[in-house]
Protein backbone atom coordinates (compact mmCIF):
# COMPACT_ATOMS: atom_id res chain seq x y z
CA UNK A 1 0.00 0.00 0.00
CA UNK A 2 1.52 3.36 -0.86
CA UNK A 3 1.59 6.42 1.80
CA UNK A 4 -1.16 8.45 1.75
CA UNK A 5 -0.45 11.91 0.30
CA UNK A 6 -1.54 15.12 1.50
CA UNK A 7 -3.87 17.42 -0.09
CA UNK A 8 -2.13 20.20 -1.88
CA UNK A 9 -4.68 23.16 -1.63
CA UNK A 10 -6.03 22.12 2.06
CA UNK A 11 -1.94 22.60 3.18
CA UNK A 12 -1.93 25.83 1.53
CA UNK A 13 -5.05 27.28 3.17
CA UNK A 14 -5.86 25.72 6.60
CA UNK A 15 -3.79 25.93 9.62
CA UNK A 16 -3.92 23.80 12.56
CA UNK A 17 -4.14 25.93 16.54
CA UNK A 18 -2.60 24.89 19.49
CA UNK A 19 -6.18 23.95 20.57
CA UNK A 20 -6.39 21.45 17.31
CA UNK A 21 -8.82 24.05 15.89
CA UNK A 22 -8.50 24.37 11.90
CA UNK A 23 -8.32 27.95 10.76
CA UNK A 24 -8.68 29.48 7.05
CA UNK A 25 -9.12 32.86 5.82
CA UNK A 26 -12.61 33.81 4.27
CA UNK A 27 -13.05 33.69 0.36
CA UNK A 28 -14.34 37.02 -0.72
CA UNK A 29 -11.56 39.90 -0.57
CA UNK A 30 -9.91 39.31 -4.10
CA UNK A 31 -11.82 41.91 -6.29
CA UNK A 32 -15.02 43.60 -7.03
CA UNK A 33 -14.96 44.89 -3.49
CA UNK A 34 -16.70 48.54 -4.24
CA UNK A 35 -20.38 46.89 -4.61
CA UNK A 36 -19.45 45.22 -1.22
CA UNK A 37 -20.74 46.66 1.72
CA UNK A 38 -18.21 47.61 4.61
CA UNK A 39 -20.03 45.10 7.32
CA UNK A 40 -19.28 42.38 5.01
CA UNK A 41 -15.74 43.75 4.20
CA UNK A 42 -14.84 43.52 7.81
CA UNK A 43 -16.98 40.03 8.31
CA UNK A 44 -14.70 38.47 5.96
CA UNK A 45 -11.68 39.94 7.64
CA UNK A 46 -11.59 37.35 10.46
CA UNK A 47 -10.48 34.20 10.36
CA UNK A 48 -12.94 30.90 10.52
CA UNK A 49 -12.65 28.43 12.63
CA UNK A 50 -13.34 24.81 12.14
CA UNK A 51 -13.76 22.23 15.23
CA UNK A 52 -11.97 19.33 15.29
CA UNK A 53 -15.38 17.41 15.64
CA UNK A 54 -17.34 19.22 12.88
CA UNK A 55 -17.82 17.86 10.00
CA UNK A 56 -15.77 20.09 7.86
CA UNK A 57 -12.73 19.27 10.68
CA UNK A 58 -13.38 15.42 9.81
CA UNK A 59 -12.85 15.68 6.54
CA UNK A 60 -9.28 18.42 6.92
CA UNK A 61 -8.42 15.10 8.93
CA UNK A 62 -8.58 13.40 5.73
CA UNK A 63 -6.92 15.88 3.55
CA UNK A 64 -4.05 16.03 5.44
CA UNK A 65 -3.14 12.86 7.36
CA UNK A 66 0.26 13.98 8.88
CA UNK A 67 -0.82 17.20 10.74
Amino acid sequence: MPKMKSHSGAKKRFRKSKSGKWTHRKAGLRHLLTGMSAKRGRQLRTAKVEEPTSVEGKLLKSYLPYE
